[in-house]
């Protein structure tokens, strides 16, 4: 349910229809928004409702994304912190696991309740667990990128026994690690880490572990570099830049911090239109406008169209790459059949 590039919001100017208002160019970045993963994710639970009706329960959110997630508790979707939360009448519901993967002891949980599962983790999630095994099963202890207690490195560092895998956080921790075997290290790392801040972090456990072992292939997903590299390119000249998003969104985090870090003279993070500070805006001529890989284009939408009652803008498209990928949803789901409101919600365009 991607979209494509050439669809994204147009190039229009509407000068001549605003003389009031003061000029405003919007660098809107290509790609933004909805990545592969996200896009499977929230179409498993549309799906399963569509299949196996209401309820289905989803443990956790299934991405981080509040207007995503009120969306599909509309459409019966029950969200629930644990399998224990789920009522014992209510067993036999389907239960969808989130996007960002699960410690094995979660299926294991649900196969003893005797519970029917779906598991949405982003495939690409899947390789950085298959990659921390692969690093165990020849002998490695792992060190793994990312952020403490984000349910992605929980979901990894419940892949493998307990002590098998240490948490790396920032570029200071390095000298400070009291790792097993110094010989023996393989490292992974979360897929929406900052690009930038991750190469200097692997840069110093090399520099301390020569013999330290890289994944076979990069972690760190193609949405989350595609999006990074679209804000750089935005960024240089702009007073401000809008990341669209939600606080529990690392991707979305990591955006404001690369505008800020390459140009933009501020920048961000908002849910909705709401949540815009209009006075910061006063005297911006340029500003960009980014989304992270779980926020919904017709938020971004919204945030412009806010913009075009204040000022006369014209939006210029900062395009990096086209973004082709498309993970299919399991096999027991794609017979099923939607609606055309089904359709317009998966793509990001209604609520």
């Amino acid at each position: 349910m991607q979209r494509p590039a050439s669809k994204s919001a147009p190039n229009r100017n509407s000068r001549m229809n605003a003389p009031n208002k003061p000029p405003l160019t919007i660098r809107l970045c290509e790609p933004r928004g909805f990545c592969a993963g996200v896009d499977r994710a929230i179409q498993i639970v549309v799906l399963a409702l569509k299949k196996f009706g209401a309820p289905v329960y989803v443990r956790h959110e299934i991405v981080h994304n509040r207007f995503v997630v009120d969306g599909l508790r509309e459409r019966g979707a029950i969200f629930v912190k644990e399998l224990s939360d789920i009522p014992g009448d209510h067993r036999e519901r389907p239960v969808v696991f989130s996007a960002h993967g699960v410690p094995k002891s979660v299926p294991a949980d649900a196969e003893s309740r005797h519970m029917f599962y779906l598991d949405a983790t982003c495939p690409l999630v899947s390789k950085v667990h298959k990659q921390a095994m692969r690093h165990q099963r020849l002998g490695r202890h792992v060190l793994l990128i990312g952020h403490a207690g984000h349910p992605e490195v929980v979901g990894t560092m419940g892949q493998l026994p307990e002590g098998a895998v240490t948490l790396v956080e920032t570029v200071e921790q390095v000298s400070g690690l009291d790792v097993p075997d110094e010989e023996n290290l393989g490292y992974v790392t979360q897929t929406t880490l900052s690009v930038d801040d991750t190469a200097d972090i692997v840069a110093a456990l090399e520099r301390r572990f020569p013999n330290l072992t890289a994944p076979s292939s990069e972690s760190i997903c193609y949405a989350t570099t595609n999006r990074q590299e679209a804000v750089k390119k935005a960024a240089p000249g702009t007073g401000m830049f809008l990341i669209v998003g939600a606080p529990n969104s690392s991707n979305s985090r990591r955006l404001v911090e690369v505008a800020r870090r390459h140009g933009a003279a501020d920048a961000v993070l908002v849910q909705r239109a709401s949540e815009i500070d209009w006075t910061r805006m006063q005297g911006v001529s340029t500003i960009g406008i980014s989304a992270g890989a779980s926020a919904p284009e017709i938020v971004v939408q919204e945030i412009i169209d806010a913009f075009r009652d204040r000022f006369d803008v014209t939006v210029d498209i900062a395009l990096t790459v086209e973004e082709t990928e498309n993970f299919p949803v399991m096999r027991d789901l794609r017979d099923t059949a939607l609606e055309p409101a089904d359709m317009a919600f998966l793509n990001g365009a209604e609520n």
